[in-house]
């Protein structure tokens, strides 16, 4: 099957350059630019990779939105920003949106810097009523007109800061409007044409302004009668459309209606965007992930995250692998670990598959919680487990973890209970980007008292890990791991605890010695071998642990080397930073040895392929060499090319 989008078969999406461009356009041309719009975002992201279901899901709605509202003085957040590549056609990216998630391409999640149509960059979920609340309120006291729309999915419902930005925005009755795109009918009765009828009496000036004369009928009346009226209406609506939740909040509430149907879309969010009631709006529309692309519609994930695929038979081109993936490794582990020790539970915050507790769910299903998009209740979750003698793994994204620090510091830390936290997407993650870097959990972790952090340098040395964080029982302790493969080295039958505190010697040398802590440590052996070659002997070593260190090692490394040069896939303050301030308190920074600390950079890392991440952080094999040739004051490899 060739190219969707040859010559010819976009005609109507051809001419559209902005959203301009279709508000003039009847219902049956914005159906057929949904069409265009499905096919050329399933040809693109078949060039591309990534996110794919969850754009597809909302065609449609993106179509009615930018033909109702006047994007982008009117304001339109898109929660997560995952399901965004259709907006981003329609928003003068389509030249570019084959660059999706590449090295200097389009952002796979909604950016600022990139367009005007993108008032607020997210990636991570929740964000999106907080962040239109403040919009909304700022256009309240400049005396502004527009509109502020957020579409949230009802997955990142489940998180407690889009309850906290509702029950606000219900009492500051601040013009607002959230659209619920429930793509799981986890909330949603049946849809249908009665339902969208509903919807649109109830949205409509005429409903509104009845029930505006009612209010005024009703301050009338005794008091008691005056709230019961009002909660009879409340509940009237509630027991038709489901929304009394939403109405207890403050919210004005519309729906469910068929969110692929623009005959009763288009009508609502018109009756929406006219009201002139200044209590906040939520609009719920029911869609389905995958929509229109029969190998999503049929897949249990509904294509949420692909690699390059055939558009005619939906297979993903993914690269065989030669090692396995350090997620898959982490949950064979525990589940070897679980079944010698029953009190062992596993607690993922929406991630299963992300995290591989999906295959210790299969094993287990009666241990293992997903919590949903609640990484603050999920860490809290399982302090309550440990603190009833239960051994709760928290699997949880490094970069998803820094939304529930509080409760790591105050509920487990503090505490000294041992929750077990496992941080898979550790360092740099390629196409995800920024948003998803595991940049800063060594650094915020390691200040912790009490905690053990560690890091797997390989995937052997994981599943010793696991082995070792369900045998610490006395206070918190976590893992961090990289995304992808592993570097290929034998697996152990099953892991072994390692010593606290205690790190390993790779390869001994009298020159110059290599700390590292982490999944660099491969690159510190290539480096190792080009130092040999240039004359210059290396030690190489594993910390392992980041916190408590092994200051007897770093007390060895520092006094029979020249050099001493520690490397994580961290940002600065974390291991380095520790190495340092020890050395500094045992008065080995007093003379001799030069130390060097290499980490990510101070700054944000854009998109593209690991290796060109890596690259651009000076964290590779050549820059650990120049590194060592610099500290020692030798020339460096371009100069020693040259010659």
């Amino acid at each position: 099957m060739g190219p969707l989008t040859e010559q010819g078969s976009t005609p109507l999406l051809d001419t559209v350059r902005e959203p301009a461009d279709i508000r003039g356009f009847g219902a049956e041309q914005l159906k057929q630019l949904a069409d265009e719009l499905r096919r050329e975002t399933i040809d693109a992201v078949s060039i591309t990779g990534g996110h794919l279901g969850a754009g597809l899901g909302v065609v449609e709605l993106t179509v009615a939105l930018h033909h109702i509202f006047e994007t982008p003085r009117d304001r339109l957040i898109w929660d997560v920003g995952h399901q965004a590549y259709p907006h981003k056609i329609l928003t003068g990216r389509r030249d570019r949106i084959r660059t999706i998630r590449q090295g200097g391409g389009l952002s796979g999640f909604t950016r600022r810097a990139e367009s005007l149509y993108d008032p607020f960059g997210a990636a991570h979920s929740s964000t999106s009523i907080s962040a239109g609340l403040g919009m909304a309120v700022a256009r309240d006291l400049s005396g502004g007109d527009h509109k502020v729309i957020c579409v949230i999915g009802d997955g990142s419902m489940s998180a407690g800061m889009a309850y906290e930005a509702m029950n606000n925005a219900g009492s500051l009755r601040s013009r607002l409007i959230v659209v619920l795109n429930d793509n799981d009918m986890s909330i949603a009765p049946p849809v249908g044409a009665m339902s969208a009828y509903l919807s649109r009496l109830i949205s409509s000036r005429s409903y509104l302004s009845f029930r505006h004369v009612g209010k005024q009928i009703a301050d009338y009346l005794p008091k008691q009668m005056k709230q019961a009226a009002k909660r009879a209406e409340e509940y009237a609506r509630g027991m038709v459309t489901g929304g009394t939740l939403f109405e207890e909040f403050g919210f004005y509430y519309v729906g469910p209606i068929d969110g692929h149907n623009l005959d009763h879309l288009l009508p609502v969010l018109k009756n929406a965007r006219d009201a002139q009631d200044d209590q906040p709006i939520l609009i719920h529309v029911v869609t389905q992930k995958g929509k229109g692309y029969p190998p999503a519609e049929a897949s249990d994930d509904k294509y949420h995250g692909v690699a390059k695929f055939d558009v005619a038979t939906g297979a993903q081109a993914k690269a065989k692998a030669n090692a396995p993936q350090y997620t898959r490794v982490f949950a064979e582990e525990l589940i070897r670990q679980a079944e010698l020790d029953p009190k062992i539970v596993a607690i993922t915050a929406a991630m299963p598959s992300g995290t591989g507790l999906d295959l210790f769910g299969k094993r287990f299903p009666e241990r293992c919680f997903d919590v949903g998009i609640a990484e603050q209740h999920g860490v809290t979750f399982a302090a309550g487990l440990a603190a009833e003698g239960y051994k709760p793994f928290a699997a949880i994204y490094s970069t998803f973890l820094q939304r529930a620090y509080d409760q790591v510091v105050h509920d487990v830390a503090i505490q000294s209970l041992p929750v077990r936290f496992a941080m898979d997407r550790a360092g740099l993650v390629g196409a995800d980007g920024p948003t998803h870097a595991g940049a800063y959990d060594i650094a915020f972790l390691a200040t912790l008292p009490g905690f053990v952090v560690m890091a797997a340098a390989d995937e052997a040395e994981l599943v010793h890990m696991v082995a070792t964080a369900a045998a610490i029982d006395d206070r918190p302790s976590s893992i961090r791991y990289p995304r992808g493969e592993g570097v290929g080295v034998e697996l152990p039958a099953r892991g072994a605890p390692l010593a606290i505190g205690k790190g390993r010697v790779v390869r001994e040398g009298s020159a110059i010695a290599i700390l590292s802590f982490g999944a660099r440590l491969a690159e510190c052996m290539k480096a190792a071998e080009d130092l040999a070659l240039r004359g210059l002997s290396t030690t190489v070593a594993d910390a392992r642990f980041a916190k408590p260190l092994d200051e007897d090692l770093i007390r060895r490394l520092v006094r029979g080397h020249e050099v001493l040069i520690t490397i994580e896939e961290g940002a600065p303050g974390g291991f380095g930073a520790h190495v340092l301030h020890f050395l500094a308190r045992d008065g080995l920074l007093d003379h001799g040895v030069k130390i060097r600390t290499m980490t990510l950079p101070d700054s944000f890392i854009e998109h593209d392929t690991p290796l060109r991440q890596y690259e651009a952080a000076g964290l590779n094999a050549a820059h650990i060499v120049q590194t060592a040739l610099a500290a020692l004051g030798r020339p460096s490899i371009e100069r020693t090319a040259r010659a």
